[in-house]
């Protein structure tokens, strides 16, 4: 029971802090669809620190570095969305559906180049990070607690504050419902939805650095992060683009992933007989369930995906 709970919070955490940047990004008025893509740079650039970090350095630092080094790949990355979408008026599903795939294709190239360098005989996509990935957890009574979690939950109380208690965020949700009225008393809708998908970024390459070291002591990019963008976006869903919500939603699809790890604990789960496969599927068909009697009552930005025209009204 207690790995159940364990790997809850971690996969909870991951699709907390995606789909947290997904719902800045939307509530701003830019679908991001590229959340998955987001994950893998972000993931890269948290794993590259790992790897370049010398040895012995001290737990504290390695997780600054590491978190800043994620944060950073994915705000990065994410403003080819964000020039795309706000300068070139481009369509934004499209775009989100193309970082997907250059994220991972980029992380595999770059990754195959460092190790064919460092070493002729080594072409795989694979980074290791075994001893640095022991900062990251401490134990407590054979519980081991990710730091991560606590990163997360500091997230999820800075966005609800952020969205519905500060200035800039009314501005960022007024930019999502109504641009034209929000351009007429004086904000900018064009740096607001840069600065909502940049947020979007930095959250969403903070998951993907969660991800990666939740269960495995190293990586091969080349295999991307199995589809937990889209996961990530069926909770913002299945929230309604609220903060709490989504950590709700994020508990519950945390834990059927979580069971996929360890369902071979629990007796009453093995003698259903049931393949692994179908506990590694159970995520995605929960949320496509979840979205079917959802997605009516569904009450997304009024002006997501819409490109800001400042002449129209």
């Amino acid at each position: 029971m207690l790995l159940l709970i364990q790997y809850t919070l971690i996969f909870a955490s991951v699709l907390m802090l995606v789909a947290l940047g997904g719902c800045f990004s939307e509530h701003s008025g830019v679908i991001n669809i590229g959340l998955e893509g987001i994950m893998v740079m972000g993931a890269l650039g948290g794993a590259l620190m790992m790897r370049y970090l010398p040895e012995g350095t001290s737990a504290f630092v390695m997780i600054v570095m590491v978190v800043l080094a994620a944060l950073i790949a994915g705000a990065l990355y994410s403003l080819l969305l964000a020039v795309a979408a706000v300068n070139f008026n481009a369509d934004q599903t499209i775009i989100g559906t193309a970082m997907n795939m250059l994220g991972t294709a980029a992380a595999t190239v770059i990754v195959k180049a460092l190790n064919t360098a460092a070493d002729p005989n080594n072409v795989s996509s694979t980074i290791q990070y075994v001893e640095q990935k022991k900062a990251f957890y401490v134990n407590i009574g054979g519980f081991e607690f990710s730091w991560f979690v606590l990163i997360a939950a500091v997230a999820l109380i800075a966005s609800h504050v952020i969205l519905y208690k500060t200035r800039f965020g009314l501005r960022l949700c007024a930019c999502g419902e109504h641009p034209q009225a929000a351009d007429s008393v004086g904000i900018n809708v064009y740096k607001m939805r840069y600065a909502g998908v940049v947020i979007s970024g930095i959250l969403g390459g903070l998951g993907g650095i969660v991800y990666i070291t939740s269960g495995v002591s190293e990586w091969k990019f080349e295999n991307g992060v199995a589809g937990f963008g889209f996961l990530a976006l069926a909770v913002m869903i299945f929230g309604q683009w609220k903060p709490l919500n989504i950590a709700l939603a994020a508990l519950l699809f945390g834990m059927m992933r979580a069971l996929s790890n360890v369902y071979v604990a629990f007796d009453f789960l093995q003698n259903l007989n049931l393949p692994g496969a179908v506990y590694n599927m159970l995520p995605y068909i929960i949320s496509l369930v979840v979205l079917i009697f959802t997605s009516k009552k569904s009450r997304a930005p009024k002006a997501e995906g819409i490109p800001y025209d400042k002449g129209s009204r």
